[in-house]
């Protein structure tokens, strides 16, 4: 993998280290997370954040496991950091860090005072709610360590006061269970009990949301560390709170030969790939009997859309199609009128997209092509054949294939975006994208060809399927191309004087990078068209990937920052998203054009926004700042899927 190692320099920069983050994960949606300073700047961040019922309904259980070295001379030195409401940073633990460094999966932070050093490192156990904090003498000593736990317990998307229920701790061996929820178990417990109020995190003060929560200083773990190699470690856990885990120098090991494991399994040409593969870990969970993905950490849970966008970066280029087997099954038994769920992370199933079904077909037809699993296609023949019967005859929010041209046209209440592009800003969408979206006819028709395929594999008359497929496509050349020279992002789209509905339409010719699924899917509607990609290029392209909008459309917004309104405002409007880089590299490679300088920027980025991954979004502008979930799916399937097909 590739070395991610950060100097005294980098730690002791609160700007740089508080930015970069790291993640280790249970296996079921649950999560450790915080930066390399050690300062929380998150409300998401904390040392045992725990999935629910589905990976989105997370709680915060152990904010911060706060470490204090007495020395010989009686001096004490603490470790932690916090920054408070006043915007003091007290303490200020990363001044002291000589090295921070992310090995195999596993966080490890060095800390010198002298001659004496301190290592900690944080695994969680696979498969259980489960953390492990090691810490280590190095060098010196003999010296006294206390380890200050930071509770709570809430919902991830929140936070809790002091004016509110003060937690409920009761003893148990080696600690305490906190709220009836988690437990925390390690040497010499002392209970405390008393607010820490004001913790401030910086980037939900950025985000425009409210910034500050209070913690429940529970208690203190203590232990002598007289010579180097002497250990001092903590368990917390949330399930099974009456069976203790193994020991935590135990979990820190086996999670690194998990990790070693996941890494062999994939077969990794090089390093990137092998980092690669390992983020690709983190997102694959199993809440349930059956496998599932997480979008994004530390705020998503699962989304269909963004789960069938990754499937082939994060099943089939991982060694993992066993388990996307499984989960293409359980998707397929949920489909309705036709249609995949959205997502339940609102509290509630929606149906509310267009294009998560398409990229649906799109898994199964690339799970069958690449793994040569004929028995699935076979089995899920009817359930893909039901998906396009309903789109034929029309599905929700006004889905249906026009019978003029066989083009799959979507456009329901005003109140819905129904694309990938479905930010909304007080209930409007920013780009609605009503009518005839480019990129949803290119799944639509890439969707044709591949199920006429699965259909002929099991020896069946697809000849329906190949005449619905011959018509869209001859209306896709038709119909698409701009005078501007380039694709239209939307045909028939409601023009902008009449309402949803209205007679007159108009064709929406804003430089967007949706095209590009037109060029870049396995039966695409178009062949490449080398100058329009060139534009393209010129116009989109960034260091991070495609930007959504030109720099030099209206509307475009050039930074992704402020508020929820105003960052929901630029969400599509220039921001640039690195999942793009998929279907650009195809596109490029499909019409000939050098494509070996077009991932540097990515492989540069798994070092300094979540360590070791990609981000979901960036500023459209230079320097073009990574913004959004630190840690994103679709951002590490596509860049692995893409980077795999360079050999």
């Amino acid at each position: 993998m590739i070395d991610i190692r950060f100097g005294p320099q980098a730690c002791a920069d609160l700007t740089a280290s508080a930015s970069r983050e790291w993640l280790v994960t249970d296996g079921r949606g649950g999560y450790a997370m915080g930066t390399v300073a050690g300062l929380r700047t998150r409300r998401y961040h904390g040392l045992l954040v725990v999935a629910g019922p589905t990976p989105a309904s997370r709680r915060v259980g152990l904010a911060s496991l706060d470490p204090a070295v007495t020395l010989p001379s009686g001096t004490q030195v603490r470790l932690g950091a916090h920054e408070w409401a006043s915007g003091t940073v007290d303490p200020r633990g990363f001044e002291l860090l000589e090295r921070f460094d992310l090995t195999d999966g596993v966080p490890r932070w060095r800390w010198r005072i002298g001659d004496v050093v301190i290592e900690r490192e944080i695994a969680m156990a696979y498969g259980r709610s489960c953390v492990a904090v090691v810490h280590r003498l190095v060098s010196g000593g003999p010296v006294r360590l206390d380890l200050s736990a930071a509770c709570t317990w809430r919902d991830a998307h929140g936070e809790r006061r002091a004016d509110g229920p003060t937690p409920r701790l009761e003893p148990a061996a080696g600690g305490a269970v906190v709220e009836g929820a988690f437990r925390l178990a390690g040497p010499d417990w002392t209970p405390e009990g008393q607010w820490w109020l004001g913790v401030r995190h910086r980037e939900e003060a950025a985000r425009g949301l409210h910034p500050d929560e209070d913690l429940w200083y529970a208690g203190r773990f203590s232990g002598a560390l007289d010579e180097p190699g002497a250990e001092l470690s903590v368990l917390a856990w949330a399930d099974e709170l009456a069976e203790e885990p193994p020991p935590a120098t135990a979990l820190v090991e086996a999670a690194r030969r998990r990790h070693r494991a996941v890494v062999a399994a994939a077969k990794p040409a090089d390093a990137v790939e092998a980092t690669l593969a390992l983020a690709a870990d983190a997102f694959v969970v199993r809440p349930g009997a059956a496998p599932d993905v997480v979008a994004g950490y530390p705020w998503f849970g699962a989304w269909s859309r963004d789960t069938m966008t990754s499937y082939e970066g994060l099943f089939l280029c991982t060694g993992r199609a066993d388990e996307g087997r499984e989960l293409l099954r359980a998707y397929a038994a949920t489909l309705s009128e036709g249609m995949l769920a959205n997502t339940a992370d609102t509290g509630r199933v929606e149906h509310n997209t267009v294009d998560a079904t398409l990229w649906f077909l799109h898994a199964v037809s690339r799970h069958v092509t690449l793994t040569g699993d004929t028995d699935l296609g076979d089995e899920l023949l009817p359930a893909l054949h039901a998906v396009v019967e309903a789109h034929v005859a029309g599905t929700r929010y006004g889905i249906r294939v026009d019978p003029t041209d066989g083009l799959l046209t979507q456009g329901g209440p005003p109140d819905v975006a129904l694309t990938w592009m479905d930010a909304r800003v007080y209930g409007v969408p920013v780009t609605p994208r009503t009518g005839k979206p480019v990129e949803v006819n290119a799944l639509w028709i890439n969707g044709l060809a591949g199920l006429a395929e699965l259909t002929e594999l099991a020896g069946r008359d697809a000849t329906a399927l190949r005449e619905l497929h011959a018509r869209a496509s001859g209306a896709f050349g038709t119909r698409f191309p701009a005078p501007a020279g380039w694709l239209h992002d939307v045909v028939d789209a409601p023009a902008p004087a009449y309402p949803l509905g209205g007679a007159p339409h108009h064709d929406d010719d804003l430089l967007r990078p949706n095209q590009l699924l037109a060029w870049s899917l396995p039966y695409a509607p178009l062949e490449p068209d080398e100058a329009a990609l060139r534009r393209i290029t010129e116009a989109l392209f960034t260091p991070l990937g495609p930007r959504s909008l030109a720099p030099d459309s209206p509307g475009f917004v050039g930074r992704h920052r402020g508020g929820p309104a105003e960052r929901d405002s630029g969400y599509h409007q220039g921001t640039v998203w690195p999942w793009l880089v998929g279907p650009f590299v195809d596109a490029a490679r499909r019409a000939g054009l050098p494509t070996d300088d077009l991932l540097v920027g990515l492989v540069g980025h798994l070092g300094e926004y979540g360590l070791g991954s990609v981000s979901e979004t960036a500023d459209g502008l230079a320097p073009h700042a990574a913004t959004g979930c630190p840690f994103q799916a679709w951002s590490v399937a596509e860049l692995l899927r893409v980077h795999r097909q360079r050999r």
